[in-house]
């Protein structure tokens, strides 16, 4: 059974309520190691009135002591999100544990605390210094992003970044493990896709990357841009898994109307494994008794212990 180390994320949020109510469930898939004090996790389990596991295994010393602002967006649980979540990583560097599984962060905290990177998957990168790329979703269809916490206005200056394109598409394909004539469908920018240029002609950028990237890889995989209003329709969905979307909402509106509850968040192409649960931290309705849906985390869980 593998061990996994959870960062516990915000804890003026949902996710240290998402850890203690279903920990009986995981234990039974992992060795969970929460990188939470025990103080800390004694302030939390008193203001939600649950009870701590008796094999409920923490880590002392992740950060300073401090107050649970319930659903407020504080420096200090900010930095104490950030230290939980470095502290994750290095339990994977000196192989205490074998993967890592992060519960919601809140990215304005992590900047209150001055904190530069936008959320896990940037940290990653700085980490590892690898360029780990962003995938979610669920079995049925999982979408990985091109560009992710970028202003849109930016985005096409990056997809005419043709030899980062490419590379982009060469290490998705290396990190998944695609079926023997599968293929992944690759989304254009444009309504229309561009329209052969009358709308715009970054797909010209996505053709050449998808070309560069097909030599390199040894065989086609990639489609032609793919028209963004109808890719995801369930004819389309019929021939693909995978789907590389150019920017964070072209991905993530559909994938989040079609499986919300039931997706993931996935870090690919880094030395580690780390899955996080696909939402945020319920600031609406954290430590007020409401019964959460568990279903993304358990998958979060779940695929760490087949991959």
């Amino acid at each position: 059974m593998k061990k996994i180390a959870i960062s516990i994320g915000d804890l003026n949020g949902i996710g240290i309520q998402l850890a203690l109510e279903n920990h009986n469930k995981i234990k039974g898939l992992v060795q969970p190691l929460y990188c939470i004090d025990r103080a800390m996790l004694e302030q939390a389990s008193k203001l939600l009135n649950l009870s701590i596991p008796h094999d409920f295994k923490s880590i002392e010393t992740i950060a300073p002591y401090f107050n649970i602002d319930l659903a407020k967006v504080t420096k200090e649980s900010g930095a104490y999100s950030f230290a939980s979540f470095q502290k994750a990583v290095e339990l994977t560097k000196d192989r205490s544990v074998d993967g890592i599984m992060t519960l919601p962060i809140h990215k304005k905290a992590w900047e209150l605390a001055g904190i530069d990177y936008k959320g896990h998957t940037d940290a990653l990168r700085d980490f590892f210094d690898a360029d780990a790329i962003m995938m979610l979703g669920c079995p049925k269809m999982y979408v990985a992003l091109y560009t992710e916490h970028v202003p849109l206005r930016q985005v096409a200056d990056k997809v005419k970044n043709i030899e980062k394109l490419s590379k982009f598409l060469v290490d998705f394909f290396n990190a998944i493990d695609l079926k023997e004539n599968e293929k992944i469908g690759l989304l254009g920018l444009n309504p229309h896709a561009g329209d052969a240029g009358v709308l715009g002609d970054e797909e010209l950028s996505i053709i050449e990357a998808t070309h560069m990237a097909h030599n390199r890889i040894g065989k086609i995989v990639y489609t032609q841009p793919l028209v963004p209003d109808v890719a995801f329709t369930p004819n389309s969905r019929k021939n693909y898994r995978y789907f590389v979307a150019m920017y964070h909402d072209q991905g993530l509106v559909p994938l989040k109307a079609l499986y919300f509850d039931e997706g993931i968040n996935i870090s690919l192409n880094l030395p580690i494994i780390r899955t996080s649960v696909d939402h945020g931290t319920a600031f609406d309705i954290a430590y007020r008794g409401v019964k959460l849906n568990n279903l993304s985390y358990l998958n979060a869980i779940d695929y760490l212990t087949i991959t």
